[in-house]
């Protein structure tokens, strides 16, 4: 089963996907003249800026941001960097980069989308997301309908066997505490959050995703300053091995620049869900006055958790040499364990660390996708089935603690990479509308930095 999954995984993260998701950032890029780039700092004010009059929505610009970023910032972060680097190289490392620059531009155009389309359900709630951009935006009411289907299955696969998968794994390998025993504990605590639904699954990330990242980045920013001079021997690794492959060392097998690239891009991609679409429901849950101001938001948390967090990890992976090496078992590292091996080369504790920061951005990324499911389920079978929906993902926590790692990966990159392809061709089909809805929202920024310019200098006289 393994090797059939693991044939399908290839296939389905080949040359066509990797150029479709490159080229539509690409060209999203292009399009709206580079608004990742120029309007940045711009977006970063808006994530903690005070509530306009006229907004509508669930959550704060702030809490859709952490919900989206918790079901970013997980296993992608840490253990999606290690599984990358064992199979890729260094070299993926550099592809993670150039698909997460490209990417925030079309995160940009999905939540834009997300919000310009979204319609209140029979509770006041939000819905949005690809399903409705699809639906009422082209008319394809079909490809809709698979988008919601591969949706929930990736919520079970991505955002769920794969998150409690390395939570098991972490708390086994530091405190041998048995799988199911974690998948019994994983599945009541999300069961007693998820049934409030998205406030307070926003509530609860808003709380554990800023102090766990900047924790996280700290320990990580230590161990670089320790090794500061085998730093730029690092990046030149990186760049050398994503365009020539890397050899092999130890126990690590070496890897072709495809593998790099393969690597790379899918984990980019599971790491800030750029492409996939389905974070865009968490936008569209957020209280905003326009969807280019929420869409703003939603394109920095590419930018935190591939650019930021993802190098971060890739760095001490690097700098530590843990690649290749093998644990008292006598199994080369991977996964949660490479991770480990390498904090604990310089941090006290530095095990404990990162289990709790992995068990922390696991379980906010299990509440997250457990909303990007839901919504999906609702969507197909309407409100009624929602409460269905959220217990049995609770109970599939269960049975993914004590899962294979290799094979809870294989389902996870294979349902994402399904769930790209209709979205991409949905934000070229939609192109013009983002152009539309950008152009005039930029209006409406530009004229808020002047008159915050003019404020700022009345200030100083």
């Amino acid at each position: 089963m393994d090797q059939f999954l693991s044939e399908l995984r290839n296939w389905v993260w080949g040359a066509p996907l990797l150029l479709l998701l490159l080229g539509t950032g690409a060209y999203l890029t292009i399009l709206l003249k580079g608004v990742q780039f120029r309007y940045l700092g711009y977006a970063f004010k808006q994530v903690v800026a005070r509530q306009r009059q006229g907004s509508q929505g669930d959550i704060s610009h702030f809490q859709a941001l952490m919900t989206s970023l918790a079901g970013a910032i997980g296993t992608g972060t840490i253990v999606g960097v290690a599984t990358a680097i064992t199979v890729g190289g260094l070299g993926a490392i550099f592809w993670m980069w150039v698909t997460a620059f490209l990417s925030m531009a079309t995160k940009y155009a999905e939540s834009l989308l997300a919000v310009r389309y979204r319609e209140k359900d029979s509770r006041g709630e939000m819905a949005g997301g690809p399903m409705q951009y699809m639906e009422k935006g082209l008319g394809w009411n079909r490809m809709a309908w698979i988008f919601a289907v591969l949706g929930m299955v990736a919520a079970l696969s991505t955002g769920n066997l794969v998150q409690t998968n390395s939570i098991a794994e972490a708390l086994n390998h530091v405190w041998h505490v048995d799988s199911w025993l974690t998948g019994v504990i994983l599945c009541a605590l999300t069961a007693v959050v998820v049934i409030g639904g998205v406030k307070s699954i926003g509530n609860v990330a808003s709380i554990l995703v800023p102090g766990m990242a900047l924790l996280y980045i700290g320990a990580a920013i230590y161990i670089l300053i320790v090794n500061f001079t085998h730093i730029p021997e690092a990046f030149m690794l990186i760049f050398h091995s994503a365009w020539n492959g890397q050899a092999a060392t130890g126990g690590f097998l070496g890897s072709t620049m495809m593998m790099a690239m393969q690597m790379g891009v899918a984990r980019s991609v599971f790491s800030n869900e750029a492409g996939l679409g389905i974070s865009s429901v968490a936008a569209a849950a957020a209280k905003t006055d326009s969807p280019g101001r929420q869409a703003l938001v939603t394109m920095t948390g590419a930018l935190i958790s591939t650019v930021i967090v993802c190098t971060m990890t890739g760095l001490v992976l690097a700098v530590t040499n843990v690649m290749g090496a093998t644990g008292a078992n006598g199994q080369v590292l991977n996964g949660a364990s490479m991770a480990i091996a390498a904090f604990n080369t310089h941090i006290i504790w530095g095990e404990y660390l990162v289990t709790i920061g992995l068990v922390l951005f696991a379980y906010t990324t299990v509440l997250a996708w457990s909303y990007y499911g839901e919504k999906c389920c609702e969507y197909l079978f309407g409100e009624r089935s929602i409460i269905a929906y959220r217990i049995l993902f609770a109970l599939v926590v269960i049975p993914g603690a004590a899962l294979k790692m290799e094979t809870a990966w294989y389902l996870a990159d294979i349902s994402n990479g399904l769930m790209v392809i209709p979205n991409l061709i949905a934000l070229v089909g939609l192109s013009s509308v983002i152009r539309k809805e950008t152009e005039e929202f930029l209006v409406i920024a530009n004229r808020e930095e002047t008159e915050s310019a003019k404020l700022r200098c009345v200030g100083d006289e």
